[in-house]
């Protein structure tokens, strides 16, 4: 399906709409595909760990294998 930028303007409902039903909407600007409006699906990366909440230079930090231990003895000191 095809929508010029006025459409997506005043139109926007019915665009999602259109969206949600899973067609592909592609947005035109002076007669020129800008933009394509596609269902929004989360897509996992191959970054994600699920075994950790620990991330980047953290990820393999030996004193924070167990996360919610690690941060328990952070705020330990808070409560003193």
């Amino acid at each position: 399906m095809y929508a010029t930028a006025k459409d997506l303007r005043f139109h926007s409902k019915e665009l999602l709409e259109s969206v949600q039903r899973g067609e592909e909407v592609i947005i035109t600007y002076r007669g020129k595909p800008q933009a394509r409006l596609v269902p929004y699906s989360k897509q996992k990366s191959e970054t994600d760990n699920p075994t950790t909440g620990l991330f980047g230079i953290w990820k393999d930090h030996a004193s924070s294998e167990n996360v919610d231990e690690y941060v328990r003895e952070l705020r330990k000191s808070r409560n003193l």
